[in-house]
């Protein structure tokens, strides 16, 4: 989103409105993100016609884009109907220049990951790390990499009182914990 306060003058970013993430099954995605992360459906749409061919330089594409919301933050899922797109490549790794990942804080790191392990998630860590004191700025932040259906990785991450955004501690931390 940029907002330009006189014709002339250089465009201001003002906010981020989604990240978004290709899938290869926009249900079985859905089903993961709100059952495992406790992400929020919003809208779910089939987009096509010649704008959206120009638009991603795709001929004859037709996509369903689902929206889904956890708190004030937003994910777009994207399957593309026609013509289908390639998956990540099996050997990917964190230092590959195509590797992304999605953070979510949660509120407390052990009962997260024991939830995570319940939903049986692909891990990407061998399990929550502890980030070094010799580091001072992350210090005591406890972090974990695992993937979705379709190998994108995610990320939990539990702040110390004290580091991170105030509203990423508890009460106002996500619910990934909260469902039984």
């Amino acid at each position: 989103m940029l907002s330009v306060a006189d014709a002339g003058s250089t465009p201001t970013v003002v906010a981020l409105d989604s990240v978004g993430l290709t899938v290869s099954d926009i249900d079985r995605s859905v089903d993961f993100f709100s059952k495992v992360l406790s992400f929020e459906k919003v809208s779910d749409k089939e987009i096509f016609g010649s704008e959206y061919e120009h638009l991603q330089g795709l001929f004859g594409v037709r996509a369903r884009v689902v929206r889904m919301k956890l708190g004030d933050e937003s994910i777009e899922l994207t399957e593309y109907l026609t013509p289908k797109g390639r998956p990540i490549p099996a050997d990917s790794r964190s230092n590959d220049r195509w590797f992304q990942h999605i953070a979510i804080i949660v509120s407390d790191m052990d009962r997260a990951y024991e939830w995570l392990r319940q939903n049986k998630v692909e891990y990407a860590s061998t399990g929550p790390q502890t980030l070094p004191e010799w580091n001072t700025n992350a210090a005591g932040i406890k972090a974990f990499y695992f993937k979705d259906p379709d190998h994108h990785a995610l990320e939990i991450l539990w702040f110390p009182p004290g580091k991170g955004d105030p509203k990423w501690h508890p009460p106002a931390a996500n619910k990934i914990v909260s469902r039984h």
